[in-house]
């Protein structure tokens, strides 16, 4: 992994925010407890929520705790490319046409070295070996005597010349065939890849940091995210439990969720009821229901700070 320079950027599109670089997520992933979605499918062979590649979908919550940690800015993709293109010379757009070519063939020169690999070790599994041509035509005077045919008469390259050839004239009803068409063994050659990369720099230059960009809208429970992500738990969208957050102690792909998260604002009314059944809800899927919500009254020594929070553990135990 290529190392990340902090701060990045983040791609802002139609009002979603996207990570394109794999370096960067997975810097994100390793040092911001940040998993995000990943979204990007084929347009012809769509999938729901498998197989899904980069780019990686950010929640508001994510990308603004990004932004105020000085980690990431928001850059407004489609200006930054309207305007890096629109300054960009044909030289330079050459230069990289050329690039993306020897690329092309770099990576269909070792697709085909993994080919070859591969059908040498499936052969050797089975005791054989690669074919290299086809066995050449057998010269009449190496078969030993006994094999040969006795009824064929032995031709030698010197009798051909006391054969006179006769011509035999034939007349047939049937039109004659057509010539047969020569066909030439395919070459061996190496079609290059067409490489589509994944983020546009280079050939464009890194996008400039533009403070008039506002800070990304979000949710009332964004204090709760706030707090359990400076705790180093991991988030994931809660929708499917009803909740806000599915709170991991560490990374998903290692560990279940422990909390089920819904954050509150601090003078907010809830019903009592709610609170039961997130309980009820959350031990039945052996978690636990977590509700939090922020002073606003309690002073902050920076906009990262989580002092205010209080936050609650919920569970439901015996009726």
């Amino acid at each position: 992994m290529a190392p990340v320079t902090e701060p990045f950027p983040i791609s802002r599109i139609a009002s979603r925010y996207l990570l394109f670089d794999v370096d960067i997520i997975s810097h994100v992933r390793r040092n911001h407890n940040m998993c995000g979605l990943l979204v990007g499918t084929i347009p012809n062979l769509s999938q729901q929520n498998v197989f899904l590649g980069i780019p990686l979908e950010l929640m508001p919550e994510e990308a603004r705790v990004l932004v105020e940690q000085g980690a990431a800015y928001i850059v407004d993709d489609a200006q930054a490319h309207r305007q890096g293109f629109m300054e960009m010379s044909r030289e330079d757009r050459l230069k990289f046409l050329q690039y993306m070519d020897q690329q092309g063939h770099e990576k269909a020169m070792e697709s085909k070295r993994m080919t070859e690999q591969r059908t040498a070790k499936a052969l050797s599994a089975k005791g054989l070996k690669p074919k290299e041509e086809e066995n050449p035509p057998v010269d009449p005077e190496l078969v030993p005597e006994p094999y040969r045919d006795v009824t064929m008469p032995q031709f030698r390259p010197n009798s051909l010349a006391s054969v006179k050839p006769v011509e035999v004239k034939e007349e047939s009803l049937f039109d004659s065939e057509p010539a047969a068409t020569a066909v030439s063994a395919p070459e061996n050659k190496i079609v290059p890849h067409f490489i589509t990369p994944t983020t546009s720099h280079p050939p464009l230059p890194k996008p400039a940091i533009d403070h008039s960009i506002p800070l990304p809208v979000v949710p009332k429970s964004y204090s709760l995210y706030r707090y359990v992500q400076s705790k180093g738990y991991f988030t994931m969208p809660g929708l499917r439990f009803g909740c806000n957050y599915s709170i991991y102690p560490g990374d998903p792909l290692r560990f279940h969720s422990h909390f089920l998260g819904t954050g509150l604002g601090w003078d907010e009314e809830f019903d009592l009821l709610d609170v039961i059944g997130g309980g009820r809800l959350a031990n039945r899927n052996k978690k636990a229901y977590l509700i939090g919500g922020e002073d606003p009254q309690v002073p902050k020594e920076s906009v990262t700070s989580t002092e205010g929070m209080r936050v609650f553990s919920i569970e439901w135990v015996a009726m």
